[in-house]
């Protein structure tokens, strides 16, 4: 599928979990951290997700230790407007010249010179939602970043920003037994905007439903195989971005992509 004009494939991976405890601070491992990042690579995962906040910062560095030089087909999405006072802490900061920064300071940490998709984190309620906007916007225009993204919106702030900026991506928590942005979805599939979404087996509440459990012992799979699974049929816009330190789990994840589910199967989940 592709994000703007980037090609990627349908199942990404979402770099949050190699961080520290609760996303704070360094991996007590970290060389098993960057084997995670390796493997996904290797496995087929060519979006990877990020942003300033998670560590913080300690996941955009993690990803250029293990990965830079980066293959040509990878592509790094990463996001701005969010900041981590404490562990508990995801504070909203929109503020076009905290955005200013934090890309500047992604570009350090990834060692890149242009971010391929930079995503708004959160709408700040303090600033208003095209200031916020604006400042990607000039980032953009600076070459500073690819494709614009925006994340956790309702979709009246998807069409505020698609008036300022081409919106190639929406990043809003989905799942099996969470649907509340299907109205957003919707409409990224209509005009082909790229939905990952986060969360996608809602925390390990998804792999507790009994409909899926029924639906994994017929394919003799996973739980969270089968919540993948699902996301991946419910839209051709959809691009799961599940995530984890441990290897294990992510050739679990990664295998999703192979399971066909039938209609009554989808249906049945639906």
């Amino acid at each position: 599928m592709r994000i703007g004009d980037l090609k990627v494939n349908r199942l990404g991976f979402g770099a949050m979990r190699v961080c520290g405890p609760k996303v704070w601070g360094a991996p007590k491992d970290r060389a098993q951290a960057h084997r995670v990042l390796r493997r996904a690579l290797e496995l087929g995962a060519n979006l990877f997700d990020t942003a300033d906040s998670y560590g913080p910062h300690v996941d955009e560095e993690l990803i250029a230790e293990a990965l830079h030089p980066y293959p040509e087909e990878l592509v790094i999405a990463t996001k701005g407007g969010l900041v981590r006072p404490s562990a508990p802490r995801w504070d909203e900061d929109g503020r076009p010249e905290h955005l200013k920064r934090a890309i500047d300071g992604s570009l350090k940490r990834l060692r890149l010179e242009r971010i391929d998709l930079y995503q708004l984190h959160a709408p700040d309620p303090k600033v208003p939602f095209a200031e916020s906007i604006g400042a990607l916007a000039d980032a953009q225009r600076a070459g500073k970043i690819r494709h614009i993204g925006v994340s956790n919106v309702d979709l009246k702030q998807l069409e505020q920003a698609r008036k300022l900026v081409n919106v190639v991506s929406v990043q809003n928590e989905y799942n099996i037994g969470n649907r509340e942005s299907e109205p957003v979805l919707k409409r990224c599939e209509a005009l082909g905007i790229a939905f990952l979404p986060w969360y996608p087996l809602g925390a390990g509440s998804a792999l507790k439903i009994g409909r899926v459990k029924e639906v994994a012992q017929k394919h003799n799979a996973t739980p969270a195989q089968v919540a993948i699974a699902w996301l991946l049929a419910r839209s051709p816009i959809m691009l799961p971005i599940p995530g984890t330190a441990s290897i294990a789990h992510l050739e679990e994840n990664m295998a999703a992509a192979n399971i066909k589910l039938s209609r009554d199967e989808i249906a049945a989940l639906d």
